[in-house]
């Protein structure tokens, strides 16, 4: 029999994983449920992703360019005022996408417990550093990232309503 040629095989199973982990959180991820998701057949998840790690790290690196793609294309870097501009974008990404908000914020949490995420999460502090870093300096640039996930974590965990205000008031703060 011969193979399918599937070029998007790899990519659906990685979407698959994100739906997956989004309804039943990662307790429920495992490469049969996602398998299923996807509508492949085992063996092709576990082709593609030798392990759940693996998946992880796959599924993380897509969910970081989530916010990444939204910070760019806000032009929130290049507001002449940067406070209002990352109050704007953070309730614009946390209003929009909240299930994917919460998932990419799972997955970044997941790598206190899986060290195969780590290097994942590290890149994409880096990466959100570097964006900053372009319009303040290095030391500001960390603050301003620790307080873009402080006021993610606090509106996500607690259930709340995002207070764009309150978020423009304290970048403001922070940037001086």
């Amino acid at each position: 029999m011969a193979r399918r040629y599937d070029p998007d095989r790899r990519r659906r199973i990685i979407d698959a994983a994100i739906r997956v982990a989004g309804r039943d959180g990662l307790a429920g991820l495992s490469h049969r449920t996602v398998a299923a998701e996807a509508d492949v057949p085992l063996g092709s998840t576990t082709y593609h992703f030798a392990t759940l790690d693996d998946l992880l790290v796959a599924a993380l690196c897509q969910a970081n360019e989530g916010f990444a793609a939204v910070l760019d294309a806000s032009g929130a870097l290049a507001d002449d005022d940067l406070a209002a501009g990352l109050a704007r974008v953070l309730g614009d990404w946390l209003n929009g996408d909240r299930p994917g908000a919460e998932l990419e914020y799972e997955l970044y949490l997941a790598a206190l417990r899986r060290p195969a995420l780590r290097p994942v999460a590290a890149r994409w502090t880096e990466e959100t550093g570097a964006r900053l870093s372009a319009r303040v300096d290095a030391v500001t640039a960390r603050a301003l990232l620790a307080l873009l996930d402080g006021i993610c974590l606090q509106v996500l965990l607690t259930g709340g309503s995002y207070d764009e205000e309150y978020a423009r008031e304290v970048f403001g703060r922070v940037i001086g």
